[in-house]
């Protein structure tokens, strides 16, 4: 049976399982920060083989993914789950399909994000995150939706962003000479006017933080495991839930 006054959050996960973990540690740390003792987190976790998922998103076919997905939501939802988190910033491209076929609401990972921005009182951030993050409006619009500008690197760094992500940050590698190459990245955005970076895959949190730069960095994994405890915990809605 459900805990009393702690609702029960499903999470996809496995994309990669390296910020999955993170996820269910962020969750049940922020769990017993607000209730103390012994308490954690209720939750559900369904796990996908990512190259299942990695291989779809190759092959643009984002139909298939948004379908195996929203099953899996489904069935989290059948479980108990009364919310659901998608444990990446790329799949939230199917987002509001997983909610439809879920029949629940999915915290969109986008918009605590630029909540948290608002937060911080600015208007233009720079994007780290997979080609797929970057290029396409599904992540950008909902932060233009709020009067905030994105900034993402130019082409070539985009491609090396993306492929530290899927080469070496998915498959738990973490090199000196990556990080190299994210930070210069990061000064780039930063001198063509990005007052704050997010780190919007939610593996790059192992490679470059808040400790790399003078300016915000937003930690999207962070971030989105601490807006389902709030919800979970029925305390203000999340920023946005379908």
């Amino acid at each position: 049976m459900h805990n009393v006054g702690m609702r029960r959050i499903g999470l996809l996960g496995g994309m990669s399982w390296e910020s999955t973990q993170l996820y269910y540690r962020f969750i049940n740390e922020a769990v017993r920060d607000q209730l103390g003792g012994l308490h954690s987190a209720d939750l559900l976790l369904r796990s996908f083989d990512f190259e299942q998922v990695a291989r779809l998103q190759r092959a643009d076919r984002w139909e298939d993914a948004a379908n195996l997905l929203g099953g899996a939501a489904r069935d989290l939802v059948r479980g108990g789950a009364e919310v659901i988190l998608i444990c990446t910033n790329t799949m939230h491209l199917v987002a509001e399909d997983v909610a439809t076929q879920a029949g629940a609401p999915v915290i969109h990972i986008a918009d605590v994000t630029a909540e948290a921005v608002q937060a911080a009182e600015l208007t233009r951030v720079g994007l780290l995150a997979t080609a797929f993050t970057m290029e396409r409006s599904f992540y950008r619009e909902r932060f233009e939706q709020r009067g905030l500008s994105v900034l993402v690197p130019e082409v070539q760094a985009r491609s090396e962003v993306h492929r530290v992500i899927f080469e070496e940050l998915c498959q738990g590698v973490v090199r000196p000479e990556s990080k190299a190459v994210y930070l210069g990245v990061a000064r780039d955005l930063i001198e063509r006017g990005a007052q704050g970076l997010i780190l919007g895959c939610t593996e790059i949190c192992l490679l470059i933080g808040q400790e790399d730069f003078r300016v915000p960095v937003f930690d999207t994994t962070a971030l989105h495991a601490r807006a389902a405890v709030r919800f979970a915990l029925s305390a203000p809605e999340p920023a946005q839930a379908y």
